[in-house]
């Protein structure tokens, strides 16, 4: 892919040329070839290299394809995207007060909502991931949440990849705006087959007095490749739920960024990673305090067995104006073998002097003595340590909303650990 990109005058979303985005996919392609990949001399990705991915010869994921199972979501509001497009044939009907527009629709129908927030809120100038995905996107999915509207259903976007026997690339693009004062939920999966890199962007814009749930669920395939950067702007009496559970993928790099940008914004940030065999599973968070009166609370968790390599890089700014922020950030990872790691790095950036901001970080293993505990109980160790890992994913674990991720974060655990007790006993 590098020597594609860099080398050969890679030509930028060979789709349909659509005018008013073919100059921002120029520019952000300009500005790759000024970045190049990332390498471990940059301090963000220091414990994370993407060897898996520039050394492979990626092709761009072909059209009409269809994925090898049903995409999550099955039987409530969901859109699919299919390597990196909309597919209008396996999505379902919407929620009232809710509207999804593809690439070429949003362009005659929203182009000022267009010009505004895409690639705004998610700047490339300093992501090479996200310069190249807004180089590369063909389509993109725009979720438009209408202004006072309540929705009660969430809605699932499902973004599958189907490599086949190929090495395949796609550049997933979601754009996410809540209207003042709206209320809902977005579930937002990536799940695939084959062996492939999915390199995507997510915007969201929750716009004054609104309230939005995000839950982002990555189950890529356990050979996949994943880059996903989320970008965040959160209004004025705003609130963003964020819930991120990172499964699969051999390598998966999440940057997850919130900037709180108007007086009284909330942000609530939840995530959970869980590594086997010689899967690494980055995490990259900053909450951007750039208004007084914003609070934020964020709580990650990893679980890593194997030779599993876990990351967790979170940073809280404060900036000079932001008086009267109240933040707490808590990284917490459980070691399930000797050979598994994690590098936390949790970071305050204060340039304010009226606030209340605190940090802490753990790294350890299963209690001994709870074991002991349990096995002098009649439990066996595989249950025991399957009921103290399962406690520990249950703090993230029970604040997401969604029954059918939580339901999957207990079958992860359970295939890796084993079934209950209960279970084990009946």
């Amino acid at each position: 892919m590098e020597a594609i990109a860099l080398d050969r005058g890679y030509d930028p979303a060979p789709g349909p040329r659509l005018a008013g985005v073919d100059a921002l996919r120029r520019q952000a392609f300009a500005r790759f070839q000024e970045l190049g990949f990332p390498t471990a001399k940059l301090e963000a990705w220091r414990f994370t290299g993407i060897q898996p991915i520039t050394s492979t010869p990626w092709t761009p994921a072909p059209e009409g394809t269809h994925p090898a199972t049903e995409p999550f979501g099955a039987g409530g509001a969901r859109v699919v995207i299919v390597n990196g497009r909309l597919d209008p044939a396996l999505s379902s009907p919407l929620p009232s007060g809710m509207r999804v527009l593809g690439l070429a629709e949003a362009l005659e129908t929203e182009p000022g909502m267009l010009e505004a927030r895409l690639a705004r809120i998610a700047p490339f100038a300093e992501e090479a991931f996200a310069a190249l995905n807004t180089a590369s996107f063909e389509d993109a999915v725009f979720v438009l949440i209408a202004p006072g509207a309540v929705i009660g259903e969430p809605l699932t976007i499902a973004l599958v990849s189907t490599a086949g026997a190929e090495l395949t690339v796609s550049h997933p693009r979601v754009l996410i705006a809540a209207g003042d004062g709206s209320q809902a939920s977005v579930v937002q999966v990536f799940e695939g087959s084959g062996r492939y890199f999915t390199n995507a962007v997510t915007e969201i814009d929750v716009a004054p007095g609104a309230s939005l749930t995000h839950t982002l669920l990555q189950r890529e395939n356990q050979s996949a490749c994943h880059v996903h950067a989320l970008a965040a702007l959160v209004a004025r009496s705003a609130r963003l739920a964020s819930h991120n559970v990172s499964l699969g993928s051999a390598l998966a790099r999440t940057s997850l960024n919130a900037v709180l940008e108007g007086e009284g914004a909330e942000a609530a940030m939840h995530g959970l990673f869980i590594g086997r065999g010689a899967q690494h599973l980055d995490n990259h968070t900053t909450i951007d305090h750039a208004r007084p009166h914003t609070s934020s609370r964020e709580l990650y968790k990893g679980i890593m067995d194997g030779s599993s390599r876990g990351v967790f890089h979170g940073t809280i700014l404060v900036r000079p104006d932001a008086q009267k922020t109240d933040a707490v950030q808590t990284n917490k990872n459980l070691l399930l073998s000797r050979q598994a790691l994690v590098n936390s790095t949790p970071a305050l950036q204060i340039f304010a002097d009226d606030v209340k901001c605190k940090h802490g970080s753990t790294t350890g293993q299963l209690d001994e003595a709870a074991l002991f505990y349990m096995r002098a109980r009649g439990i066996g160790e595989t249950e025991a340590r399957a009921l103290l890992t399962r406690a520990f994913a249950g703090e993230v674990a029970e604040r997401i909303p969604s029954e059918d991720v939580r339901a999957l974060i207990d079958r992860e655990i359970s295939e890796r650990l084993g079934p209950p007790a209960a279970e084990a006993i009946a």
